[in-house]
């Protein structure tokens, strides 16, 4: 696709790109950069663009799949926050208890399919509504219940598993 193709066909979709972002991540500066980063991969993947038959609704999985690539660096973020997680009432051994056990929901999260994960993050950890999750990820409220029931019951299944294991060593 050459640049005037591109400024045709693509460009006016940045409102679109825009308002998805900003309905997705709910932060304008977010959505701004998201904005941009899907423009620039389109621009990047141009060769492409024209074996797509949905143009427009490939851009906006570009934009999504962005949006969930950003939500996932925040989610980061916000776990380095729990590492420096110091509780004054507790003992200094429950407070490292207290870290190990989330340091374990963290990997048991983090292995859970990618599906799962982020709907229990965002759910959980986010505390956002089923039907913003299903916007998010494209499904139905109900598979994002089935799914958030599934990977909490693994979590604490292996959690239990885990626990019960550290305290018979």
């Amino acid at each position: 696709m050459e640049l005037q193709q591109f400024k045709i066909k693509i460009l006016p979709l940045r409102g679109k790109i825009f308002r998805l972002a900003l309905k997705i991540l709910g932060d304008e500066e977010d959505a701004e950069d998201v904005s941009q980063e899907t423009l620039l991969k389109l621009w990047s993947n141009r060769g492409d663009l024209e074996k797509q038959p949905k143009l427009d609704a490939y851009v906006m999985l570009i934009c999504k799949n962005a949006c969930i690539d950003k939500w996932r660096a925040k989610q980061w973020m916000y776990n380095s926050e729990i590492d420096k997680l110091n509780c004054e009432n507790v003992s200094p051994y429950s407070n490292a208890e207290l870290k190990d056990a989330v340091n374990i929901v963290r990997k048991i999260i983090d292995s859970l399919p990618d599906l799962q994960r982020i709907i229990i993050s965002m759910r959980d950890i986010e505390a956002y509504e089923l039907e913003e999750i299903a916007a998010i990820t494209g499904t139905k409220v109900s598979a994002v219940s089935m799914n958030l029931s599934r990977a909490r019951k693994k979590v604490r299944e292996q959690f239990l598993h885990l626990d019960q294991y550290r305290r018979n060593k």
